[in-house]
């Protein structure tokens, strides 16, 4: 035979194999049976074999996963999976559309639509045209990565056609059809097993699962929907879109790009009413702007992209009874009810607790024991009590109420002017506070201690070893390792994790002592502004106001925290322990000065010699403010490649000074290390 007739051959059975394997794993409607597709696998497998130059990874017979991993590796995405915005109504959709016309000057744009599949995000590599990574979202910054398991899913290719980019990245959802997993869950039921909840648990489960091989015979699949690649040829999303399914990449058939936001609003009420007819589940609608160049010149929030943003469609709600409410005690001492309820099943989970928040909501609700409660899931995920079915009430029922002292230390509660939470002012010897403080200071974002869990700091703390912050940096050996569960191994580990955290940065060091309303980007703010806690400390109410989007509320939470004796014991404390609490600048490197105080100044576009961050940061340390678009307050676009023309258009309309990556560079005297 020759090698013509071969291949063909090969790849004759392979497109019959996946289309085959699609129907029976993915959409649980095989046409053929078990034993005719195994036939046609092992012919497969005896060609594959016998000429082995004609190898392809991507082949049904590599589909069957067997590798086993000990764990998944963590790794850092390349660029960030940020999560969206939400929006439940029309209004809040509008009032998106206002906000992106307004920092864009101009209508010309559009948005691409696509539903929002109820499954798990993940992002895809490609090198060399071959699948090389696989990660899940994780917390957004890295993932966990999940490859080989990834590559069991048969509607996915793991080898790009010749004309894709050499390097490019696809995020995506991967998920389960609803026919699949009433078949998987047919199956389990005749094993005798327990059957899964919904689809969305399965999905996320099957990719935490250690042997690829078990993975492979779960029917998962996949839908990409976003493209990042180098490749300037793409002006738009659903450009890229349309690309890459050219290449063979699963793209969802109903995105529809949308001239205006009418259009959009057409195509939310179109699928609210039709989604029930989907063979998959969605929550919701995202929106995005189409332009690339557009995207770019509207730019992130801290969390979000200010281009993109969900709708979320209404839940199901069920009816269930009231048994009792609990006060939960905060790391901030903030009290929140949550209620007890009879077990019952909601979009395919039990549910038997929900939020309460405050008391603000106890009241707008009218709340009475034993009342019969309207649930949803907010954001499909979060319990709640939307409502009360009054006519059920018993006439005795006696109303709900905030408790007057604190369910854990019997300190009587306070409530500030303006504020919907009471709070327990004990925040020194209430021992949720006191554990949801050490809880804090060591969590991924603050000072990072590897070997303590949540679980270490109640043991901890029960044993008395742990009160305030600064007696975890005088832990030792001997006190540790007669704790249970502590073998030498994790005492060696954790106190070696206590000892690397004194590396962690000021900012981080900042937002760690769990100043009320300090969060991880306003400790940022602080520490680059004061340099130091020194300076920090003694800065008066009008000094933290000047600082950028430093408000009273942040200001007075500041000044009361180091007003307090015991919390400057603390820092001080810390700084003995050898804690980092002051920025240490290179000037070499970072540049200070006040060459660009009171300025605004407005990036745009792509630049050679640094990052957009970079430049950004280099605003800031020279006492500029970063503006996200061009109004008469702007006193500079930095103007880079590719930068959207509706920017530079209204910078030239306002007289706005325009420069280049080099002129911006020369005026606050930098020069880039080669």
């Amino acid at each position: 035979m020759s090698d013509l007739f071969i291949i063909e051959k090969i790849n004759a059975l392979r497109a019959e194999l996946k289309e085959h394997n699609y129907l029976y794993y993915v959409k649980a409607e095989p046409v053929i049976s078990d034993y005719e597709f195994d036939i046609k696998l092992k012919e497969l497998e005896a060609l594959e074999s016998k000429y082995p130059d004609f190898f392809d990874e991507d082949s049904p017979t590599q589909k069957v996963g067997g590798k086993v991993n000990k764990s998944f590796q963590t790794i850092a995405h390349e660029k960030p999976m940020l999560s969206l915005g939400n929006t439940y109504n029309e209004e809040e959709i509008r009032e998106f559309d206002q906000r992106v016309y307004k920092l864009l000057g101009t209508e010309n744009y559009e948005y691409t639509c696509e539903l929002k599949i109820d499954g798990l995000a993940i992002s895809l590599i490609y090198e060399n045209k071959e699948l090389s990574r696989a990660l899940t979202r994780g917390n957004g910054l890295e993932g966990d990565d999940v490859t080989e398991n990834v590559k069991t899913i048969k509607s996915l290719i793991t080898k790009l056609p010749s004309n894709a980019p050499q390097k490019i990245e696809f995020r995506g959802e991967i998920f389960m059809h609803r026919k699949a997993f009433e078949k998987l869950n047919e199956k389990r039921t005749l094993a005798g097993e327990a059957t899964y909840a919904n689809p969305r648990n399965v999905a996320a489960g099957s990719l935490k699962l250690l042997d690829s091989s078990e993975v492979a015979k779960r029917p998962l699949d996949i839908y990409l929907y976003h493209v990042i690649c180098d490749n300037k040829d793409f002006h738009s999303h659903y450009e890229s879109l349309i690309e890459a399914q050219k290449w063979g990449i699963k793209i969802s058939e109903y995105t529809k790009k949308c001239k205006n936001i009418d259009e959009v609003l057409e195509y939310i009420k179109e699928w609210d009413s039709k989604k029930k007819k989907l063979s998959f589940d969605i929550d919701g609608v995202v929106i995005k702007v189409n332009n690339f160049d557009q995207q770019n010149e509207l730019g992130f929030t801290a969390k979000v992209p200010r281009w993109a943003i969900s709708y979320k469609y209404q839940t199901e709600a069920a009816l269930t009874q009231l048994l009792s409410v609990d006060f939960q005690v905060g790391r901030t001492g903030a009290i929140t009810p949550v209620a007890n309820l009879a077990p019952v099943l909601l979009l395919g989970t039990t549910v038997k607790r929900a939020s309460l928040h405050n008391a603000n909501e106890i009241e707008r609700l009218d709340l009475h024991s034993k009342d019969w409660v309207y649930i949803e899931k907010g954001g499909e995920i979060i319990p709640k009590i939307t409502g009360i079915e009054k006519s059920k009430r018993d006439v005795n029922a006696e109303l709900i109420s905030m408790p007057i002292l604190c369910p854990e230390c019997h300190s009587t509660l306070i409530r500030n002017d303006g504020e919907a939470n009471h709070y327990c002012p004990n925040y020194n010897a209430c021992p949720p506070q006191i554990v949801g403080k050490f809880q804090h200071f060591i969590s991924k974002k603050a000072m990072n201690i590897d070997g303590i869990g949540e679980e270490t700091i109640e043991q901890l703390h029960k044993h008395g070893l742990i009160k305030q912050l600064q007696d975890l940096y005088k832990l030792r050996f001997e006190e540790l390792v007669c704790l249970e569960r502590m073998a030498e191994k994790s005492v060696l580990n954790i106190l070696e994790g206590i000892e690397s955290s004194k590396q962690i940065s000021f900012s981080r060091v900042l937002f760690a002592l769990g100043i009320r309303f300090v969060g991880e980007t306003v400790a940022k703010k602080l520490s680059k502004h004061f340099k130091s806690i020194d300076k920090l400390m003694i800065a008066s109410y009008e000094d933290l106001c000047k600082v950028d989007e430093i408000g009273d509320r942040i200001a007075s939470s500041v000044i009361d925290y180091f007003s307090k004796e015991e919390n400057i014991h603390t820092i001080n404390e810390l700084k003995n322990a050898g804690l980092q609490f002051e920025i240490e600048t290179k000037e070499e490197d970072i540049p200070s000065s006040e060459i660009l105080r009171s300025k605004t100044v407005v990036i745009s576009g792509t630049f050679n010699l640094l990052t957009r961050d970079q430049i950004k940061d280099l605003v800031e340390s020279n006492g500029g403010k970063n503006g996200s678009g061009v109004t008469s307050k702007t006193d500079y676009l930095v103007a880079g490649e590719n930068m959207g023309p509706a920017k530079l258009q209204k910078a030239n309309e306002l007289g706005i000074k325009i420069l280049s990556e080099e002129e911006f560079l020369a005026l606050i005297h930098f020069l880039p290390k080669p």
